[in-house]
């Protein structure tokens, strides 16, 4: 913490790392610059405000906030920290994750969350990219490259289900 970076991936437990590596990897094949922090707003408030002041002083412009059950982590760096917020609901073993989508994406008036599905953490990471290329040539077309391999894969896998038959197919893929 601390070196200026473009994207802050925050998440309220460790236990949440495995969903939001995700978006790490993907930052990481675009070449965002970013850093990952552990943080709950329940059981450490000071240091998570200590946090949002600094993501504010350092002008970080995308936060993706993953975070399960209450789901306040993403709703509270929004009223915070002047950009984008993308909230990753976390599955819960109560709810399987319905509580937390409905945490974040139930934002009050002002107070924006940008929510994707429940662990779609790639998802976040492809969002915050996206946002970034708005203002970043280079980042765009990487974008725009991104979706056309997209596009081409589909295209093949149609072409290959049309070649050999849907039972043929179907046995490739085990």
């Amino acid at each position: 913490m601390g070196k200026n970076v473009d994207v802050a991936i925050i998440m309220g437990s460790d236990s949440d790392l495995p969903i939001m590596k995700d978006a790490a990897k993907f930052l990481d094949d675009m070449g965002i610059s970013y850093e990952i922090t552990i943080l709950s707003v329940h059981r450490c408030p000071e240091a998570a405000a200590e946090y949002a002041k600094s993501l504010k002083e350092r002008k970080v412009k995308v936060i993706i906030a993953g975070a399960g059950g209450a789901a306040h982590l993403p709703g509270v760096f929004a009223a915070q920290v002047p950009c984008p917020v993308i909230g990753v609901p976390i599955m819960s073993k109560t709810l399987n994750g319905v509580d937390s989508l409905y945490s974040i994406v139930q934002m009050p008036s002002g107070i924006p969350v940008a929510t994707v599905a429940i662990n779609g953490a790639k998802n976040a990471g492809i969002l915050a990219a996206t946002i970034l290329s708005t203002s970043n040539d280079d980042l765009y077309k990487k974008i725009c490259d991104y979706k056309a391999s997209m596009n081409e894969s589909v295209l093949k896998k149609n072409e290959k289900l049309h070649d050999i038959g849907y039972e043929a197919y179907l046995k490739d893929m085990k």
